[in-house]
């Protein structure tokens, strides 16, 4: 929601000390929507996404991992932990396959300024919930195509390390290419530790020779193929009976919830709205600014002077939602965060309405905003895979110069690769099939004109990335004052 809207309906609802006060949205099927995600019966919250948010720490965990050992080898601290590359991957596969229960007394990561602290402070605090069991093509009762079986599409080249081997070849499956960007980081870490890193001995371990910043990749890879995956195609969609849309709108056994009302809250775990996520402006969901309780993405809702991981933060596609409004312009605004945030909260107002009353859930007015929750997901990632393609562009016109960085152009080449390779998990994607593989040819697999051992021409790499950028817009509708500015 766009800060100047949220604002005023901050302020209103603080005038009229209205913390009831509901939201409608048209085909809500006469359901009202409260201000914040908050359902409860008989005075117990019948809210619950607890794997979710498991899931949320241990993309972030992961990603931290391949930092330190990074870092430590470089500094040649523990040398001895990482001269292997079977080493290596077998300090990162843990967290991927076991998740939680990889080591219940594991520290969670600090997710939150220095000055505050977090309710949970292991993964005993969470659960066991891990990445492997959910990735794309390894939950095979959901996904709506055959991610093992020929349909993945979006990493051609032979430039990752695939086994311990060290073999080349070319990644065709989600899980595949990961181990790819596994085992391509434990190859580079053990040969860091064995003095021979490369390319020097102050660049991380995570930047490849050619330009792949591979925890960007592992990272933003995981939130295509988990979370968005696992929010549109699984708890949100409505193909397979007795799930997503289509389970019973019944108690769940000894749980507060009904099933439905389960299935929609752990799609909205997912996407990673704060529970309260309308009260912020996008400048406080972004870190960008704002009020200081507020400021940092966080807020400390039920004042107990800790944050709570299970509802009092903003996570990855929430936060970026928020990035993409604020950056779009004032011409053409975007509410990416606000139609995703009421559409989440009308959607369950529907579906506790139809249980409270007794009646059937309207299908049709829940399908209506579950499209429009899941559009604005997926458009606010496009807009993210366009906002590097500028990036991209404006590193190539650095090459050369002082203020050329290899590490930003790898950073910003590998988001971009990470998020667009996401679009084609959600089953009502916009972007169609054929320009999906259009843009994925275009934007290649490794940023051409990072490595300055290898010089080229990059004119026609510059036109396949407006090529890719046009494709991308059109299929999402976007304003073109939006695609030249983000």
């Amino acid at each position: 929601m766009h800060s100047m809207m949220r604002n005023v309906l901050i302020f209103l609802a603080l005038s009229l000390a209205c913390a009831g006060c509901s939201d409608s949205s048209s085909g809500s099927g006469g359901a009202s929507a409260p201000s914040t995600y908050v359902f409860e019966r008989g005075g117990e919250s019948t809210v619950a996404y607890l794997g979710q948010s498991t899931r949320q720490v241990v993309i972030g965990d992961l990603i931290g991992l391949i930092d330190t050992i990074s870092a430590e080898v470089l500094s040649g601290q523990n040398l001895d932990r990482y001269d292997t590359p079977e080493e290596v991957f077998a300090l990162l596969t843990p967290l991927y396959e076991q998740g939680g229960a990889a080591d219940p007394n594991r520290a969670i990561p600090n997710l939150v300024a220095d000055d505050d602290s977090i309710l949970q402070s292991t993964y005993a605090d969470l659960n066991d919930a891990n990445l492997q069991a959910k990735l794309a093509g390894n939950d095979e009762v959901t996904d709506h195509a055959d991610w093992n079986g020929g349909d993945f599409v979006g990493w051609k080249a032979a430039n990752l390390v695939v086994d311990a081997e060290g073999t080349l070849g070319a990644p065709d499956t989600p899980e595949s290419l990961l181990l790819g960007f596994f085992w391509t980081f434990a190859t580079q870490a053990a040969n860091g530790a064995t003095g021979s890193a490369p390319i020097d001995n102050a660049t991380p371990l995570y930047l490849t020779p050619d330009g792949l910043d591979l925890a960007q990749l592992v990272e933003k890879f995981l939130l295509g193929a988990v979370n968005f995956s696992q929010g549109t195609d699984d708890y949100l969609d409505n193909d397979v009976e007795g799930k997503g849309l289509l389970a019973e709108n019944e108690i769940d056994e000894d749980n507060a919830y009904t099933t439905l009302e389960h299935q929609w809250d752990e799609a909205f775990g997912y996407w990673g709205g704060a529970r309260d996520y309308s009260q912020y402006t996008d400048e406080e969901i972004a870190g960008a600014g704002g009020r200081p309780e507020f400021e940092n993405g966080y807020h400390d809702t039920d004042g107990d002077g800790l944050v709570d991981l299970l509802g009092e933060l903003n996570f990855s596609a929430s936060v970026n939602a928020a990035k993409r409004d604020l950056g779009s312009t004032a011409a053409a605004p975007t509410d990416f965060s606000g139609d995703a945030d009421l559409a989440f909260r009308t959607g369950r107002a529907i579906i506790t309405k139809a249980y409270e009353s007794g009646q059937e859930v309207d299908l049709a007015a829940l399908s209506a905003q579950r499209d429009i929750a899941v559009l604005a997901w997926e458009k606010a990632y496009a807009a993210t895979a366009i906002h590097y393609i500028n990036d991209v562009l404006a590193d190539m016109d650095a090459i050369g110069g002082e203020e050329y960085s290899f590490a930003d152009h790898a950073k910003h080449w590998s988001e971009l690769k990470g998020f667009a390779l996401g679009f084609q998990f959600n089953p009502r994607s916009p972007m169609s099939e054929a320009d999906f593989a259009a843009v994925h040819a275009a934007v290649g697999d490794a940023p051409v004109g990072a490595s300055p051992s290898d010089p080229v021409d990059d004119a026609p790499y510059r036109a396949a990335l407006l090529d890719a950028r046009s494709l991308i817009g059109d299929a999402y509708d976007f304003d073109e004052a939006n695609v030249t500015s983000w």
